[in-house]
């Protein structure tokens, strides 16, 4: 089924400014599948020269999708509210900022300026195609407005609460009061830039995803390698085709070859919610699977929360782990935000993530993607 899109997202039927038609609708429809794919494909041509290695793949997954939390000013890698300044994982946000720093070879003041590539890059699409909206429509709201021209009627973005708390705050050190006009501009993109911020979560979902596929089809040199993502697990090789009438079970990303199959879970960060997924999901895979051979099932993630991939490495599926693999993105980060080195108390949970890594049971991106493209498979 044909994803619904929001008004604003609706195809372009003209082409506008030179741009060509396929590359205007994708860029009006700037944080959905298309956009963010043809913005991946533009992030590698022009930093890796559309090739990169498995060592290095940590470093484009962060640059790419790696924000600064707004409110502690440091890398992203728990939730906002328990990395505040005195809380727990403050300190560790602060090592986490410091190692990524080092591992990028950029100071800790700039390493907002090399991350967020995505982001970024798809707000710019979007902005861009707002401020081409608004000029279209600019005539016709003031042919609706005429009517009630000199009665006061608020005009559309106004929003005289914020702006009486920004002047509170900013309008002391004004050398004059702006006008009107200007206080309304301030008010809308205050409004844009929160709005773009709730969009995130795209990009942490599916983006992940993209991301994650990209990379595999750039390092994975295996002849016959297919990789999928979001594909309906019955168009995948060895699976039944879905019942009538029964939704799509899509897996995050496939990786097909003539010798392996492999399912990938991909998310970001972890909720209690989507643990049970993971188990569900393995159970219908297993479910659907006809060819009678073995199919791997591998976890990837960014989730920093030690509980939680302790969890994940530990989950059975029978009387075997369920998951073939659980990659985390750089299991150095791990070590640099749960470490000693950083002079910060250490935990039984995060213990036991870091027993995983020894054992080979919590593997980095590079590792795997090594495995990946070896004669063995995944």
């Amino acid at each position: 089924m044909r994803e619904a899109m929001p008004e604003w997202e609706e195809p372009v039927s003209t082409v506008t400014d030179g741009v060509a038609k396929d590359e205007a609708v994708a860029i009006k429809r700037a944080f959905g599948a298309e956009n963010r794919n043809r913005l991946i494909d533009v992030y590698f041509s022009e930093h890796a020269n559309g090739s990169i290695i498995a060592a290095n793949a940590w470093e484009h997954v962060y640059r790419l999708l790696l924000w600064v939390d707004q409110t502690t000013g440091l890398g992203h890698c728990y939730e906002s509210d328990k990395c505040q300044p005195g809380r727990p994982w403050y300190g560790r946000s602060l090592a986490f900022h410091d190692w990524v720093s080092s591992a990028l070879k950029v100071s800790p003041e700039q390493l907002a300026l090399h991350l967020d590539w995505l982001f970024l890059h798809a707000s710019e699409n979007l902005a861009a195609y707002v401020l081409r909206e608004t000029s279209k429509l600019s005539a016709k709201v003031e042919a609706q407005r005429a009517p009630y021209k000199g009665k006061g009627l608020p005009k559309p973005g106004e929003d005289p609460e914020l702006v009486s708390i920004v002047q509170s705050i900013i309008g002391p050190h004004l050398g004059s009061d702006p006008p009107k006009e200007i206080w309304n501009q301030l008010v809308q993109r205050i409004r844009q830039y929160l709005n773009l911020e709730n969009k995130r979560k795209n990009l942490v979902g599916e983006g992940f995803e993209d991301v994650l596929t990209h990379i595999i089809r750039r390092t994975c040199k295996r002849a016959g390698l297919e990789v999928h993502a979001r594909k309906a697990l019955h168009d995948l090789p060895g699976f039944n085709r879905a019942r009538v009438g029964e939704k799509p079970n899509k897996v995050d990303v496939a990786v097909i070859h003539p010798t392996f199959r492999t399912l990938v879970t991909a998310k970001w960060s972890v909720r209690a919610d989507r643990e049970k997924q993971f188990v569900t999901d393995f159970t219908d895979y297993i479910s659907a699977e006809s060819d009678r051979k073995p199919f791997d099932y591998v976890f990837v993630t960014n989730e920093f929360d030690p509980a939680r991939l302790a969890r994940a490495c530990e989950q059975l599926g029978g009387n075997a782990p369920m998951f073939k693999f659980v990659v985390h993105i750089s299991t150095d980060a791990l070590r640099a935000t749960y470490g000693a080195s950083a002079g910060l108390p250490s935990e039984p949970s995060m213990r036991r993530v870091l027993k995983f890594i020894e054992d080979g049971r919590l593997v980095s991106l590079s590792q795997w993607l090594e495995k990946l493209d070896g004669s063995s498979g995944a």
